[in-house]
């Protein structure tokens, strides 16, 4: 690729880069959003696959959580080395070597016939989109000024967000037509050209990269993690951002079947319900969020705003209403609001600095990732210690204890936030 850094020189002497156009702007963007619907189709699949994997490999609950959690621990642990890589080499070349090592990843889970087989290859599809939003986020401070950053992400969200919708009924009607490991061979072969078009499409802009010492990089993660403005607004972003995750892509389709009374069609049409709502939610967040920041509102204070509403809508969850138009209303708003939390990303970017706002994302993320990997995996043990239904599913009381318990740690760190939000507020003021 040529170089598209927009530079001028006058009478021998460098000025700033000009503001890119908005069709180069889209150039840039666009292909990350592909990444990141690949993403959300990945770490969804699960959902509407369970029956199947569990009838052919006879999985229990705790099995399935953490076949399917794989995606989510791997994704978690190389959130830091990400943040690195991308603050070094800049998201072009990083993200199509990671989407490419996911279309493996997909093929390996095809071929697969067993949990451990299906397990790492699941584990390699984390990795491989591990850097899905964090690399468009990077990609954002690259390409977009600071005011409109949050819209930019908010519209790569909502895009990339479509991943989720296709993750649902779409993917029931293909699984049913042609069974779901062929389905994933499709994919793997989708997914690889995906990586060729952000390897070949995307321009570079010689501003992303980052010389210092490897060592220095490195030690640079330990500077975030110490800081207290991080450790007072990472716990709530984490907690409620990783259940949303957790839950939305695995067990709310068993929610549907064993307390709805849905067959494995309309849990997959429930899906998309939500899924629908969460990509619309996003791109009007994006927008609100834009509108306020630029009336002087904090982008925290909108965050915690829509985190609010998430927990008000598990709380309404824990009443397992059965009422088939009010649950899924209940979900919409889950969908909605839960993953809300990182629009308040460019927040942390801004409070660290462009240099480092790789690693502050991710840094973030680690937090998320691992959270929602407990949420998944531990959601699966809790319904586990309770008898299984006679005619098959999982007991209501068993959904109850299981989103209680992680709806508590939600509310500890929502009270730890409001205990260090001076600390935050101040911190933005800067």
């Amino acid at each position: 690729m040529h170089n598209t850094t927009e530079s001028r020189r006058h009478d021998g002497m460098r000025v700033e880069p000009l503001a890119p156009s908005l069709g180069l702007i889209f150039v840039a963007l666009a292909p990350f959003s592909l990444g990141y619907l690949f993403s959300y189709l990945y770490r969804a699949a699960n959902a509407v696959v369970a029956g199947d994997l569990v009838t052919e490999l006879g999985l229990t609950p705790s099995q399935l959580g953490l076949l399917t959690a794989a995606y989510l621990a791997s994704f978690a642990a190389f959130q830091l080395p990400l943040g690195v890589l991308l603050d070094r080499y800049g998201p072009r070349r990083v993200q199509a070597a990671l989407v490419a090592f996911g279309a493996a990843g997909a093929l390996l889970f095809a071929y697969g016939r067993d949990v451990t087989t299906l397990t790492v290859a699941r584990a390699m599809i984390g990795i491989a989109f591990s850097g899905g939003l964090m690399s468009c986020f990077k990609a954002v401070v690259i390409w977009v000024s600071e005011p409109r950053r949050a819209l930019a992400n908010a519209c790569l969200m909502s895009l990339g967000g479509l991943g989720l919708l296709i993750a649902t009924t779409p993917l029931e009607l293909m699984a049913r037509t042609w069974g779901w490991r062929p389905v994933f061979i499709g994919l793997a072969a989708v997914t690889f050209i995906v990586a060729l078009m952000i390897l070949l499409l995307v321009p570079e802009r010689n501003v992303a990269t980052s010389s210092e010492p490897l060592s220095k990089q490195v030690r640079q993660i330990g500077r975030i993690y110490s800081d207290r403005v991080f450790l007072s607004l990472a716990p709530v972003l984490a907690t409620t951002a990783g259940t949303h995750i957790a839950i939305q892509t695995l067990w709310a389709a068993p929610w549907f079947r064993d307390i709805g009374g849905l067959d494995s069609l309309g849990a997959a049409n429930s899906l998309a319900a939500m899924a629908g709502a969460f990509v619309v939610s996003i791109l009007v967040a994006g927008v609100i969020t834009d509108l306020l920041v630029r009336r002087g509102v904090s982008l925290v204070t909108v965050t915690i705003g829509y985190i609010l509403i998430f927990l008000a809508a598990q709380v309404a969850l824990l009443f397992n209403p059965t009422d088939r138009w009010l649950a899924l209303g209940i979900w919409c708003v889950f969908g909605m609001t839960g993953h809300v939390a990182v629009i308040s990303y460019p927040w942390l970017s801004r409070y660290f600095g462009a240099s480092l706002s790789g690693r502050s994302n991710t840094a973030a993320n680690l937090l998320m990732f691992l959270w929602a990997f407990v949420v998944q995996y531990g959601v699966g043990g809790i319904i586990g210690l309770f008898p299984p239904r006679a005619g098959g599913g999982y007991q209501p009381e068993a959904y109850q204890w299981a989103f209680g318990v992680f709806l508590a740690v939600q509310f500890a760190a929502l009270a730890w936030y409001f205990v260090n939000r001076r600390r935050i507020r101040e911190a933005g003021e800067r």
